[in-house]
């Protein structure tokens, strides 16, 4: 297909701050859900979604868990030094095999202060882990791809414990406050499991147990699978050429009972968020890659589906069969890729049927997945959200678009 030219201006709109939500409400599921289907809007709270979601649908939600991914340190001077973890590099660059480190292991990260660290100079925090006194350093191993190496002196103590001790939530830069304890439980959806996010998926931040024992008991079945969310979800597209945007790739953790799922033509597929959606659409490429090379390595480019006449594609069952196979092939049960999907206008959708999504920042890469999923009507959207007192971002309001 031809890929269309998309003028950022386009998807623009005006955002005062005062929308933006700095906090969350008391309740997490008595936030307002606006309703978009066959281009009619609908206002509701959002315990109202089981009665919206059709009961033959499979609904999936993004497991995966944030950790405390700022650490902060002081130097002897005492200027502060925040270290923003990104990506493992080692022992593993894998999210999972990174959070059982012991010892030592090495991360990608984003340095606050960077200037002032010398290549040198040994940062060191004395943390307190059960009834255990660990001395954390951190030291730069490669400055030119912000490369930092943690130690800790207790092996028996793994990484992921070492975030909880030292880390602070990573709130995104728009709410301009410091975390609070307030944050620790609910900047994470109750159903969170694997640890690997920088920032919450925050569609499913309004989902409450009542909710979810709701949309089961009318026959919805659900489904979880894990997309590692990045920090580049906050990155705004600043390029002249929104297709120069530079999109992070992230790690995707999919099971054997997804792709079946995801493989019956008789359920309708539904998602909780851009992240979701991004795994499932990416799975079904996969499946594309699969279907002329059976050895093909999951892991989607950023421009991959647009190479392809929608007329050549296989369906979505023939597509998910052939992910089947290479699973039943490999003899396993989950399988771990890695996505830089950028959707954008002209993207066809060939798995998701409706997604619930919170209200997104302007000009950003998630208003362009909306607008690619309900067209021009997303201005409408929005435009109504803002006329009714909708709060916006990762702790405002919500919307469940069906297309």
């Amino acid at each position: 297909m031809d890929i269309p030219k998309i003028s950022l201006d386009d998807y623009l709109y005006d955002l005062p701050d005062e929308r933006i939500a700095k906090h969350p409400l008391s309740e997490r599921d008595a936030s307002k859900l606006l309703h978009y289907s066959k281009g009619q809007i609908t206002h509701n709270t959002f315990s109202a979604l089981p009665g919206l979601i059709p009961a033959n649908a499979t609904l999936f939600f993004n497991d995966t868990k944030v950790i405390p991914a700022r650490l902060f340190f002081s130097k002897d001077t005492g200027a502060k030094i925040e270290i923003f973890l990104l990506q493992p590099e080692k022992p593993s660059t894998v999210i999972a095999e990174s959070m059982l480190a012991s010892g030592s292991c090495a991360w990608s990260c984003m340095v606050g202060n960077f200037k002032k660290w010398k290549d040198d100079q040994i940062l060191t925090r004395i943390l307190t882990i059960g009834d255990q006194e660990i001395k954390l350093t951190a030291k730069i191993e490669d400055r030119k791809n912000t490369l930092i190496r943690f130690d800790w002196d207790n092996t028996s103590v793994k990484f992921v414990e070492i975030v909880e001790a030292a880390g602070t939530v990573p709130l995104p830069p728009y709410m301009n406050r410091q975390a609070t304890e307030e944050d620790k439980p609910r900047y994470q959806t109750v159903y969170s499991k694997n640890e690997g996010a920088v920032a919450a998926p925050t569609s499913g931040l309004h989902f409450t147990e009542d909710v979810l024992e709701a949309i089961k008991d009318k026959g919805v079945i659900t489904d979880h699978l894990t997309l590692h969310v990045s920090a580049g979800t906050f990155r705004p597209i600043k390029e002249e050429n929104v297709l120069d945007h530079p999109m992070h790739s992230e790690q995707v953790i999919v099971s054997k009972q997804n792709v079946k799922n995801l493989a019956n033509p008789d359920r309708r597929i539904f998602c909780v968020g851009t992240t979701s959606m991004r795994t499932i659409e990416s799975l079904y490429w996969y499946g594309v890659k699969l279907i002329s090379d059976p050895n093909a390595e999951f892991r989607i480019e950023k421009l991959y589906p647009y190479q392809f006449e929608k007329e050549d594609l296989p369906s979505r069952t023939e597509s998910m069969t052939a992910v089947l196979d290479k699973m039943e092939r490999d003899g396993v049960e989950k399988i771990h890729g890695s996505t830089e999907i950028f959707i954008f206008p002209g993207y066809s959708f060939p798995m998701i049927e409706g997604m619930v999504t919170n209200f997104h920042q302007p000009g950003s890469t998630l208003i362009l997945l909306v607008a690619a999923f309900i067209g021009e009507d997303w201005r409408k959207i929005y435009k109504e959200a803002m006329d009714n007192g909708y709060r916006f971002l990762s702790y405002g309001d919500s919307s469940f678009l069906e297309r």
